[in-house]
């Protein structure tokens, strides 16, 4: 009885590709946590940290998705070099993984003030979006999760170039009095979203493409390539729902502190989630039209040879009947 081959979807990444991506996703996870912890504790009154917390909680939440994701990755590939791992043990391994970084993003935010339920509202928010995002890299297509992670980080990293030249894009699209501001910042996100969309599709093609050969030209399933292009896309509407259900007491309290507050927390709630979904399906595009072009066409059906002998033109005489007619005509 022979061995079935292994799909190339379940072929795990290289130590070196998941230790690169884990120590990207935690660098971004910890940015993310110091600037929020930065920002809350510099506020002098309680109504600012409150709104701070409250603009600080969807990013947090999506660079740990990420983070729980990458981490789970990393401690799957280190584990399952030694033994195999069963689907149950799979997920126990991944989501342990995912929650063990989910606390340690905790510990910075709760810290802030032990005394109210705020923080620890925010903290066990990060660390359910860590935890998830391990139990996430416990399905058995680790190159997916892994494109999908790195074009994550890849649109982190495309958002904060293109916000710090921001300033005078607006300028150019227009940006004058308060409608016209408005007009420009919309077109920015759009803009933004799509770029961002579009980088990580390619990112996410590049690193199946990868991938490819390290599973002896064996390559994922071609639907696999949209879902990791979407994989940004989906972390940030993932975010974006975890902030509306665990984090809601967080936005429902900033919304209270002035009519200002929650018309802004409604319109950045609004955009991070159409950005989110521009994002997911720009890149599952981007990602099927890259693979899509590298398909060879199916090769022209050639004529059939038929079995049938070939008979000739000219007709065939049959020895045994001619001999027949020559001795009755004798």
């Amino acid at each position: 009885m022979t061995d079935r081959p292994t799909a190339a979807e379940s072929v795990e990444e290289s130590r070196l590709t998941v230790a690169l991506l884990a120590a990207a996703a935690l660098a971004w996870t910890a940015a993310m946590l110091w600037s929020a912890r930065t920002t809350i504790t510099s506020r002098v009154s309680a109504e600012m940290e409150v709104t701070s917390t409250a603009y600080a909680l969807p990013g947090a939440v999506s660079a740990d998705l990420v983070a729980g994701a990458a981490v789970a990755l990393l401690a799957l590939t280190l584990v399952g070099s030694r033994r195999p791992l069963g689907a149950s043990l799979r997920f126990a391994v991944a989501t342990g993984a995912g929650l063990l970084v989910g606390v340690l993003s905790a510990i910075p935010i709760i810290t802030i003030n032990t005394a109210g339920s705020l923080y620890a509202i925010v903290g066990g928010t990060v660390a359910a979006a860590a935890t998830i995002g391990g139990a996430l890299a416990g399905f058995r297509i680790p190159p997916v999760i892994a494109a999908g992670a790195t074009a994550s980080v890849g649109v982190f990293l495309l958002g904060f170039v293109l916000n710090l030249f921001q300033a005078p894009v607006l300028e150019l699209l227009g940006a004058g009095d308060t409608e016209s501001s408005a007009k420009a910042a919309q077109w920015f996100s759009y803009g933004q979203a799509a770029l961002s969309g579009l980088a990580a599709g390619l990112i996410a093609y590049f690193m199946l493409r990868r991938h490819r050969r390290r599973a002896d030209g064996a390559d994922v399933k071609w639907p696999l390539y949209a879902l990791a292009g979407a994989g940004a896309g989906l972390v940030t509407v993932i975010g974006e729902i975890l902030s509306r259900t665990a984090g809601s007491q967080v936005l429902e309290l900033a919304g209270k502190v002035s009519e200002m507050d929650k018309l802004a927390q409604e319109i950045l709630s609004t955009a991070r989630l159409n950005s989110g979904l521009i994002v997911l399906f720009v890149g599952a595009m981007t990602a099927m039209l890259a693979v899509g072009r590298t398909l060879s066409p199916p090769a022209e059906d050639e004529p059939e040879v038929s079995d049938k002998p070939q008979v000739d033109d000219e007709p065939q005489v049959n020895s045994s009947s001619s001999e027949t007619a020559y001795h009755s005509n004798s």
